[in-house]
């Protein structure tokens, strides 16, 4: 069995596979782009294994992360979005999620793509850390707050630092893997 950063042990195959195959890869396209950000935005305060079992039921519920259509949802959309058990039905978050959309389209207007745009926080490269102990990794950095201010400057909601770290560590902006995970060195290539 391969060394995994601690995180994902003892947990679901769900999670591990996860942790295996996306965690930390670098997104380079919009609709990914957009997808992790409604999940991270709606895993504020939850557990991100919640939002990871309840992934399927977003796709559905958001067009498949359609940023387009999903830019376009009316109050009668908002209401049966509340009423959805496959999603979490907060309606700060399922509101913040339409609005988001609306800023995420604003950002490729002015960027090109919302990709140009968060990659340029990061100089267009992955950060490559180096962690030996979960420990050590930290929940926000000076980049996340900077993207965060940024980003909530731009209209967007439910994206504080924390949530933005998690991001950017899920989309491979960063490589948080420990050194000792085996998917370290794969990330870093």
């Amino acid at each position: 069995m391969p060394n995994r950063c601690e995180w994902c042990e003892n947990t679901f195959d769900q999670y591990i596979r996860y942790h295996d195959e996306e965690w930390g890869v670098p997104v380079r396209d919009d609709q990914t782009q957009f997808e992790f950000l409604v999940l991270e935005s709606a895993q504020a305060g939850l557990s991100w294994s919640t939002i990871l079992k309840k992934r399927e039921g977003y796709r559905n519920a958001f067009a498949n992360f359609d940023v387009e259509k999903v830019a376009r949802f009316d109050e009668e959309k908002v209401q049966q979005l509340l009423e959805n058990p496959g999603i979490v039905r907060n309606e700060l978050k399922i509101r913040s999620a339409i609005n988001n959309a609306q800023q995420f389209i604003t950002i490729q207007q002015e960027f090109g793509s919302f990709t140009d745009y968060i990659w340029s926080f990061v100089n267009g490269e992955p950060i490559q850390n180096n962690w030996e102990e979960l420990s050590q990794i930290p929940a926000t950095t000076e980049r996340s707050d900077i993207l965060s201010k940024d980003l909530k400057k731009r209209g967007f909601k439910f994206l504080g630092s924390i949530t933005v770290y998690a991001h950017m560590q899920a989309t491979g902006l960063v490589n948080d893997h420990v050194v000792s995970c085996f998917r370290h060195e794969e990330v870093q290539k």
